[in-house]
């Protein structure tokens, strides 16, 4: 299904129609966009800000797309730069950007996002994700959760939707390590808590 929607996609930039491309791409990527954020920013009000950045930066940036990832990728790029920037000078309230379309979309993929809660985080891990810092919590979400091949997930950390070959094979050997260890650390703590019956 992925597989369609993204050939969709890649069909309607070809065409120009970035109505429809932001459409259903917030449709079907939205939810587990805002998913993602809560993971990392810590909670849905301030992830719903950063949401709010995410959609009108895809959406500005839309006619420039170059396909050199999926749009799915694309868009978690857009959300961890938007996350790394509200981490430096949080935006306060609602963003109202005086583009009506805009702020229509951005309306509308709020309103589909609501589930979040029931569908991303498992509830007996939730202690253990949010003690994590934002750098491992995204790790742990984008392979996980979100299941993205470590290339993707290199792009996402190092905010480029096509960095260099050579930096990208160097940012998926670091993340592959982490990844061990984060594993490694979580297994410890998950028996501290009594969530994963003690080996011995």
């Amino acid at each position: 299904m992925a597989d369609d929607v993204e050939a969709t996609l890649t069909q309607l930039v070809a065409e120009r129609e970035f109505d429809r491309v932001a459409t259903v791409a917030l449709e079907t990527y939205g939810s587990e966009l805002f998913g993602f954020l809560v993971n990392v920013i810590g909670g849905p009000a301030e992830a719903s800000d950063v949401f709010s950045q995410t959609i009108e930066n895809f959406w500005r940036g839309l006619p420039g797309f170059a396909g050199r990832c999926s749009v799915r990728t694309w868009l978690y790029v857009l959300a961890q730069n938007a996350a790394v920037s509200y981490r430096r000078s949080p935006w306060n309230g609602a963003r109202r950007t005086g583009d009506t379309q805009l702020d229509t979309l951005v309306a509308s993929a709020h309103s589909r996002t609501a589930p979040w809660q029931r569908t991303d985080v498992k509830d007996r891990w939730r202690a253990l994700r949010e003690g994590l810092d934002p750098a491992d919590r995204s790790l742990l979400v984008l392979r996980v959760d979100r299941d993205l091949a470590w290339n993707d997930i290199a792009r996402v950390t190092l905010g480029r939707a096509q960095p260099a070959a050579a930096e990208l094979a160097r940012e998926t050997a670091r993340l592959r390590k982490r990844f061990q260890l984060l594993k490694q650390q979580l297994r410890v703590s998950a028996r501290e808590a009594g969530l994963v019956d003690d080996p011995t």
